[in-house]
């Protein structure tokens, strides 16, 4: 069959056509999914008095947690003064996202990103890392939301959290590089990133242990801030 190029015209109209049909369907669905949460109700739990609390970076998801507690001290399960290069033991809050290795370490900002790597992590199978940041007070400079969770339930995120650091043969979790500021640091982790699970995405899974509400589509820090909602309210 001979391809004239009225007809390679013709074919490439429709294809651009359909082309672009699919792609705002797609993002129809995806903006749907933002507004919909997966829960519309709770069950109403007691004793809701442990802080769990969320910041945005606009791009990645942190859930922020307490050094320690009346039922949980992450000084049992990580060096919280090495966690820097600041040598602080004085953390009361540290912060846990999660993210591809090479993207997450070598993009401090925007100013930094790189094609090469960004295509890597979202169409290719590549290496996790866990970003844990200390901070004396939560952060005022990002958006933060705080909710409050049971016992159950907190302990349930503090294990989902736990089993995504790799550890060594000694049960220790392993630092593998300095964080962007001097309160931070990167470890190594469970996990491939891709366009399918994302940071957010993991943040999100982490929240649904603790029964915290997430949207249907779970892909944007945003769309986690928009939902974030526990049993206790």
């Amino acid at each position: 069959m001979k391809v004239t190029r009225n007809s390679f015209a013709h074919w490439f109209v429709n294809f651009r056509r359909y082309f672009f049909k699919g792609c705002l369907f797609s993002l129809a669905l995806l903006a749907i999914g933002v507004f919909i949460p997966r829960k519309w109700t709770y069950k109403p739990k007691d004793n809701c008095n442990l802080d769990v609390c969320i910041s945005n970076t606009g791009i990645h998801s942190n859930i922020i947690l307490p050094t320690k507690n009346h039922v949980f001290d992450w000084h049992n399960r990580i060096s919280v003064e090495g966690i820097g290069i600041d040598n602080s033991n004085g953390y009361n809050y540290l912060s846990f996202g999660w993210g591809d290795r090479a993207f997450y370490m070598s993009t401090p900002s925007l100013g930094d990103l790189r094609l090469s790597t960004t295509f890597k992590a979202l169409f290719l199978p590549t290496p996790s890392v866990i970003y844990v940041q200390g901070y004396q007070l939560i952060p005022d400079y990002l958006e933060v939301k705080c909710i409050k969770v049971n016992k159950n339930n907190y302990l349930k995120l503090i294990k989902f959290i736990e089993a995504t650091f790799k550890v060594d043969n000694q049960g220790r979790v392993i630092r593998i590089g300095n964080g962007h500021t001097t309160n931070a640091g990167f470890y190594d982790a469970w996990g491939s990133y891709s366009i399918l699970r994302n940071c957010n995405n993991w943040t999100a899974e982490a929240l649904r242990q603790a029964d915290v509400n997430t949207p249907l589509w779970d892909g944007l820090s945003a769309a986690i801030m928009l939902q974030l909602r526990s049993g206790c309210q």
